[in-house]
């Protein structure tokens, strides 16, 4: 029988928002989920906009101009209407996008007509990365105007496409580019927002062979040569899902090499939907994939390279009792290894993606490591005492990942080759760290800040050398909250390689849990479900298919569905912390 005070407090959930499946258990949080997680898709209107009309003042032409670059489907032929024919030839809006949420009317001054862009803007380059948010005199766009024949034409626009927010977010899909690590041992997703139309396949091998960002660092790279090409104008498409890639400039390479290119290829196109093999052209040459002699490669090729590591455990491991116990959130029971004994009480642990080795901080402040199983392994100490540990974390090299939250803020710690090492991770080492992550690739290290005007999740890009080792990592960016955006946020989680899952606070028990992508674009934030009541954290995996929870004191629920499922935990079997593998 329901209690009558669930009722009431689903009866709160629903006043904040009108739709949405609500699961409603007996304990816990009462939860709102939001049935409509999909990315906005072309709306099939098409506009043809007006060209240049007769006799148009210089503020209309900029109107014109503007309005132009919204045509759909998606082309700048009748924006380049409104140029110069000088300024048409030089003019490259594929150079970047810039989205903007309104825009003041064209205001003509004595040299320029200027339009200020209002509601927000934001950049994105040619890959269509998103290079951060526009402010001050960048919010300003100022086009020159000349007389041609009589009539004003623009010549001096920004080489950019200029849309507005909505516009874009019907349009374009967020996708992301493979790169590999600097070793070449895995994939390293980058997202990236692409147009998505007839040419989408096209948009993304171009983002491929223009490699990874300058800003990346040493955290990826590209087996496609610098100068490499597109011998067609486009990835034409056939009827059976056969995807053809014409390279040219790629001169000769190493097979191994040839082999890594095609990975990237097959990694980034299985995104399109209807393509199902790759045929690949280099210089004339048709790559032929070993045993087959139509030269098709399966856009599954490669996964052993996935960042999300699907082959990863899929067990669910927690602490309860000081114990490492594992299973399903259901029936959780004792590790067979030391963990499992109580012979060393735990107050927290991680264990290595393929479930076979626990990384164990116990209630007096040391880090054990250990098999989970029964076996000969003798546990090792890689940390006789820390100040305040965090849980630890593992990437795929079992590599294991520390952050001691110390008197004079927190240090960043990794356990590699049998060492233990510090890293200075600018914006993160020496801050208020409440909860951090390490993407299972290696390359990027999410932290929660605590700061006085509201908490700040932020990432930084770990760097690394050619055999694989850390070497450095980038100052850490806000990708979520800020000084406008006061806010608690109670716990993170991987949603997939590239997104994040927040549980934020929202007033006294109401919860927000919001899907945040690692590269912090304002337009890639996602509600995922409300909630009200008591919570404690997050338990989240890379892996697509894997359920996102949500631990509360007495329950989990489980959100991956429309409607959320009450997990029960038996008596005395309620776990501390529950964490999938990494």
């Amino acid at each position: 029988m329901r209690r009558p005070a669930t009722a009431l407090l689903l009866a709160a959930v629903l006043a904040l928002a009108a739709t949405g499946c609500v699961s409603l258990p007996e304990t816990g949080p009462v939860v709102e989920t939001d049935g409509s997680r999909t990315t906005p898709e072309s709306t099939g209107v098409k506009y043809d906009p007006l060209p240049p009309l007769p006799d148009a003042s210089r503020s209309e032409i900029v109107k014109g101009f503007l309005d132009a670059m919204t045509a759909v489907p998606i082309q700048t032929t009748s924006a380049a209407e409104f140029l110069t024919p000088e300024a048409r030839a030089s003019w490259r809006p594929e150079r970047e996008t810039i989205t903007y949420g309104d825009r003041s009317p064209a205001i003509d001054g004595s040299e320029v007509v200027s339009v200020r862009m209002l509601d927000g803007a934001n950049r994105f380059d040619s890959r269509g990365a998103w290079r951060g948010s526009l402010g001050g005199s960048d919010l300003d766009l100022r086009f020159g105007l000349e007389l041609e024949q009589g009539e004003w034409r623009i010549s001096d626009a920004p080489d950019a496409l200029v849309v507005p927010e909505s516009w874009f977010e019907s349009r374009f899909r967020r996708l992301s580019l493979s790169f590999f690590d600097p070793s070449a041992r895995i994939l390293v997703p980058e997202p990236v927002f692409v147009a998505n139309d007839g040419a989408l396949a096209t948009r993304l091998v171009e983002g491929l062979l223009d490699g990874p960002g300058a800003d990346m660092g040493t955290s990826s790279r590209s087996f496609f040569p610098a100068g490499a090409r597109l011998g067609d104008l486009s990835v034409p498409v056939s009827s059976d899902g056969v995807a053809d890639v014409s390279l040219s400039d790629v001169g000769q390479q190493p097979p191994e090499s040839e082999r890594l290119m095609v990975v990237q290829l097959a990694a980034t196109l299985r995104q399109v939907v209807g393509i199902r093999s790759v045929r690949v052209t280099v210089d004339g040459e048709l790559v032929q994939p070993p045993g087959s002699d139509e030269g098709r490669f399966p856009v599954g090729l490669g996964e052993e390279f996935d960042p999300a590591v699907p082959g990863a455990s899929a067990i669910v491991f927690g602490v309860r009792d000081g114990r490492l116990v594992a299973g399903i959130p259901e029936a959780l029971d004792p590790v067979t290894g030391l963990f499992g004994t109580g012979e060393i009480a735990l107050r927290s642990a991680a264990v290595s993606l393929d479930g076979s080795t626990a990384a164990g901080v116990t209630t007096s402040g040391s880090v054990v490591v250990a098999p989970v199983g029964a076996g000969d392994v003798e546990p090792r100490g890689i940390l006789d005492r820390g100040a305040d540990l965090l849980e630890p974390a593992w990437d795929f090299t079992d590599r294991i990942w520390l952050v001691d939250r110390r008197a004079d803020g927190a240090r960043v710690r990794y356990y590699e080759d049998g060492r233990l090492r510090s890293l200075d991770v600018p914006g993160i080492t020496g801050e208020t760290v409440r909860s951090f992550l390490v993407s299972r690739d290696g390359s990027r290290l999410v932290a929660v800040l605590a700061r006085p005007e509201g908490d700040e999740l932020v990432v930084s890009r770990i760097r690394h050398r050619p055999r694989g080792d850390v070497r450095g990592a980038t100052e850490a960016q806000v990708i979520l909250g800020a000084a406008s955006e006061a806010q608690t946020i109670k716990d993170i989680a991987w949603r997939s390689p590239t997104s994040l899952a927040v549980l934020t606070g929202v007033a006294g028990e109401l919860w927000e849990v919001r899907s945040v992508a690692v590269d912090g674009a304002p337009t890639s934030l996602e509600s995922i479900a409300n909630l009200n009541g008591p919570v404690r954290s997050l338990v989240g995996s890379p892996v697509d298919g894997q359920s996102l929870l949500v631990l509360a004191p007495d329950l989990a629920l489980d959100l991956s569905g429309p409607v959320a499922r009450e997990i029960e935990f038996g008596e005395g079997q309620r776990p501390r912390s529950l964490e999938y593998v990494g």
